[in-house]
């Protein structure tokens, strides 16, 4: 696999701090979350970056290729057209699954997909739709978690390791999440970092978090701890990374504190001598993305990604070697067996997650129980930030929190948070809540504005009223 183009030390740009990020000293790029911009309507702080050489590369979280279902045409389309109107050398993903079918539900969340044969083969193939849908080269970050899968088969070092080595993918490597894998986890950052291909690395994320309860969570929203800079170092051990970006999502702090976290770790990668890149993991299909964001050149080329099935048959546990037979159908068949038992389980788990249906055998029931409240609160807090008009109308974020708690344990989300923010509304007004009429008479009128029909009339809301109790 050739050598990554040089992205350098970068931030991830959010509306919140789009000003100082134009004004911080020795910037070299910067990451966008994909489904936060418009490609016809690109905020002017990006533009204004674009004009003067940054590079900006879009880091979708909606694609959910871990999960069941081959990834959605539509939502692959949108997130090459991003790609094309930044002029991005690549776009990232991650190793994730958000969503089920049957049921049909959202985390709006990244969990972990099982360690297992078959939700590798699932993702592969996954990940082959993707490359060829996708007008420039894709690369998967590693995902924090709160709990692991029972019965996986495979460390998360081999995990990886045959997905690069299967599909030709780069890795977008998170050190705070091996951090915060190691705490929840048990798992051993420097045994990932000695297996996995570091000649695939397209670049490294660095970001906060904090520890409550013995439980590592990946806020986004803390300072970066001195342990994951001492992952970064370690990671700089191994190989010069081609990038590394600072995250921040939420509790933005001053200017000079982002200036001063960048600069920390600017020293840590340009710190010691070069290292020397390990060859003997070198993927054995590093051909399948020839035109590597290395040729992507400047900001504004968009190579095509190119993905086949031609990769090694012996990482592959067999999979590969049944196109040979039966014009594909033996490794066709196998993977909608695949995709059959991997659906069967992660919608057990998102059922249990969001919609309070009982923990599946051989999870840490402790641990599903922390990640649920996680999910509700954060969905909680999104709906607040799409809708800020909900907690002033109820009377405060108090009782918003606790009247949005209430209604999610039994509405899981369906169809993401701008209609979960109409569903929680409606779910209010057909129990005539708020009891303040004139809250009411506000919440009826921002409903209406939003969703464009007729709030339901009193006998409708006593009729669902009453089969909800029923329910």
């Amino acid at each position: 696999m050739k050598p990554m183009a040089h992205l350098g030390v970068g931030i991830g740009w959010r509306p919140e701090i789009a000003d100082a990020v134009e004004r911080l000293p020795g910037l070299d790029w910067v990451e966008v979350v994909a489904e936060n911009i418009c490609p016809g309507h690109l905020p002017e702080a990006l533009l204004r970056l674009r004009e003067r050489g940054t590079r900006v590369v879009p880091h979708g979280v909606s694609l959910g290729l871990g999960g069941a279902d081959r990834p959605d045409p539509a939502k692959l389309a949108a997130l090459g057209e991003r790609a094309v109107a930044l002029g991005a050398p690549l776009v990232t993903e991650h190793i994730a699954f958000v969503r089920t079918s049957s049921p049909v539900l959202e985390a709006g969340h990244l969990l972990p997909v099982p360690r297992t044969r078959d939700a590798l083969d699932v993702l592969c193939e996954n990940v082959r739709i993707a490359q060829d849908a996708l007008p420039v080269p894709l690369a998967l970050e590693n995902i924090a978690a709160l709990f692991s899968w029972p019965g996986e088969e495979l460390t998360e070092g081999r995990f990886l390791t045959e997905l690069v080595e299967r599909t030709g993918v780069r890795l977008l490597i998170d050190v705070a999440n091996l951090h915060t894998n190691r705490v929840n986890r048990g798992e051993d950052p420097a045994a990932v970092l000695d297996a996995i291909p570091l000649e695939a690395l397209a670049y490294v994320h660095v970001a906060g978090g904090v520890e409550r309860g013995g439980v590592w969570h990946d806020t986004h929203a803390h300072p970066v701890p001195p342990v994951v800079l001492d992952l970064l170092a370690a990671l700089r051990s191994r190989v010069d990374p081609p990038g590394v970006l600072l995250e921040r999502d939420d509790d933005f702090p001053p200017e000079a504190e982002l200036a001063g976290e960048l600069a920390a770790i600017r020293a840590v990668v340009t710190s010691g001598p070069a290292p020397r890149v390990r060859t003997e993991n070198a993927p054995k299909a590093a051909e399948r993305q020839g035109n590597a964001p290395e040729a992507a050149g400047g900001p504004g080329s968009t190579p095509k990604a190119t993905a086949g099935p031609e990769s090694a048959p012996e990482a592959a546990g067999g999979l590969e070697s049944a196109w040979e037979g039966a014009d594909g159908r033996g490794v066709r068949d196998g993977v909608e067996a695949a995709r059959t038992r991997v659906a069967l389980g992660q919608a057990a788990l998102l059922s249990a997650l969001v919609a309070g249906t009982p923990v599946p055998e051989g999870f840490d029931r402790g641990r599903i129980r922390v990640q649920a409240r996680a999910l509700a609160a954060k969905r909680a807090d999104v709906v607040a930030r799409l809708a800020p008009e909900l907690p002033g109308i109820l009377g405060g974020r108090a009782p918003y929190r606790e009247a949005f708690l209430a209604y999610a344990k039994g509405r899981p989300m369906t169809a993401g948070y701008r209609r979960d923010a109409l569903d929680f509304a409606e779910h209010l007004l057909i129990r005539d809540l708020p009891a303040d009429p004139a809250a009411r008479r506000r919440l009826t009128a921002w409903w209406r504005e939003r969703a464009g029909v007729r709030p339901p009339r009193r006998v409708v809301r006593w009729a669902r009223a009453l089969a909800g109790r029923a329910a």
